[in-house]
This record gives structure tokens, C-alpha cells and sequence, in this order.
């Protein structure tokens, strides 16, 4: 469950976090980064598409600056994935809202 989320921190589980995750069902992925800074590529998910979960909710910094281009998008579709992409804020409520279901992972950008 996410706690709080603010500008560049979050608490998750009592567990407070200053970089990006990736929150699985039983476990964060703390220090998340990708190799494009603010555009979310196919090989920034690589442990994502392993998981057994279907539902991806991307959280794209408190201002939304993360891109998600079309190519990223269609490479989770044929692989089985909803996807999500809100500002990270929007994405925290949405996480929470379904995390009661076993298959939703969140990737969060904590800043911009």
C-alpha cells in the first residue's frame, strides 16, 4: 500500500523511497531508472514483462514529464498488459485503488 506520495518521495509499507520503483505484488524495485531519462522505453520494463502481472500503472512524475511513446505502449499490449499512465500522483491512488488484485505493478517517477 502506498502511504504517501510527495515531490521526489514516497512511503510504501512503512518503507520511505527517494528514487524510482517498480512496486510488484511482493516486492519494490527501489532505484528504477531509465535509459532515456524521461522517455519510458521497452527495455526499462524488462523486469515488469517477467511478472505474472497483467495490469502496468506508470506514474509520470508529479508534473507528467515521463513520455510513454506508442512503441513502449504496443510492446506491453503484445505481451498481455493494460496499461495505465497517469501523473504519479494519480497513479498512487489508482495503485491503491487495485492493488487488491494480485496482478498490478506500478512504475513511479518521483519527480518531475
Amino acid at each position: 500500500m502506498i502511504e504517501s506520495y510527495h515531490f521526489g518521495h514516497i512511503v510504501i509499507d512503512g518503507k520511505s523511497y527517494t528514487s524510482d520503483v517498480i512496486i510488484f505484488p511482493d516486492r519494490v524495485q527501489e532505484s528504477w531508472r531509465r535509459k532515456e531519462g524521461h522517455r519510458l522505453i521497452s527495455e526499462d520494463l524488462a523486469t515488469v514483462v517477467t511478472a505474472e502481472a497483467r495490469t502496468l500503472i506508470v506514474g509520470t512524475g508529479s508534473y507528467g514529464l515521463v513520455r510513454v511513446p506508442k512503441e513502449t505502449l504496443q510492446y506491453l499490449k503484445t505481451r498481455g498488459f493494460e496499461v495505465i499512465v497517469q501523473t504519479t500522483a494519480e497513479a498512487c491512488e489508482t495503485y491503491n485503488r487495485l492493488s487488491k488484485r494480485a496482478d498490478v505493478i506500478a512504475a513511479l517517477h518521483l519527480s518531475c
